[in-house]
C-alpha cells in the first residue's frame, strides 16, 4: 500500500509517501509546498490544491493520512489553518483516497513514543524508520510521521480483522 501523509499548513504544507507492505516501510518521496504570504488567501489555498493535486497525481498514492488540526490563541492562524486543511481533505477525497485522520500527539506518540515530542525528534526517528530518506525540511518530516502513523493503524486493524474473522 502507498501512503500519502499530509501536514497541513498555509505557509508550508508538508508531504511524505511510503510504502507499506505489513510492517515493513520504505520511502518513495518526500517534499514541502510553500506558498506566498504576498498573495491573497484565495489564490494561495488554490495554489496548495493544484500542488497537492501534482503530487497526487505523480505519486499515486492508495490512500492519504492528514493531520488534525490544534487551535491555538490567534484566531486568524487557526481559521487560515483550518483552512489549508480543507484544502488538503479536498484534494485527497476529490481524488478518491481513503483518509485517515489523525491528533499530532498520536501522530507524535506512535513514531518517537511520546505524544511530547518536538520536531527535532520526529526528524531523527524518520533517519531510524526510514534509512537513507532525504528530508525536505521539518513538515516533510512530519508528513512522513503521519504516514507511518496511517500504516500502522491500518496493519493493526487488517490484523485484529483477520482475528476476528470480520470480512471473512
Amino acid at each position: 500500500m502507498i501512503i500519502l501523509g499530509l501536514d497541513p499548513g498555509l505557509g508550508t504544507t508538508g508531504w511524505g509517501v511510503i510504502r507499506a507492505d505489513g510492517n515493513r516501510l520504505s520511502h518513495i518521496a518526500n517534499g514541502q509546498i510553500k506558498t506566498d504570504p504576498s498573495m491573497a488567501l484565495p489564490r494561495r489555498l488554490t495554489a496548495l490544491y493544484n500542488a497537492l493535486i501534482d503530487v497526487i497525481r505523480t505519486e499515486r498514492p492508495d490512500g492519504a493520512a492528514v493531520e488534525e488540526v490544534l487551535g491555538n490563541t490567534n484566531a486568524q492562524s487557526t481559521l487560515k489553518l483550518g483552512q489549508a486543511r480543507g484544502v488538503v481533505l479536498l484534494a485527497a477525497a476529490g481524488a478518491g483516497l481513503h483518509i485517515g485522520e489523525y491528533h499530532p500527539s498520536t501522530v507524535k506518540k506512535g513514531v518517537v513514543g511520546t505524544g511530547g515530542a518536538d520536531k527535532k525528534q520526529i526528524q531523527a526517528m524518520m533517519a531510524v524508520l526510514l534509512p537513507g530518506a532525504k528530508l525536505a525540511g521539518p513538515d516533510a518530516a512530519d508528513a512522513l510521521a503521519v504516514a507511518i502513523t496511517h500504516a500502522h493503524h491500518v496493519a493493526s486493524a487488517a490484523a485484529l480483522s483477520r482475528r476476528s474473522g470480520i470480512g471473512a
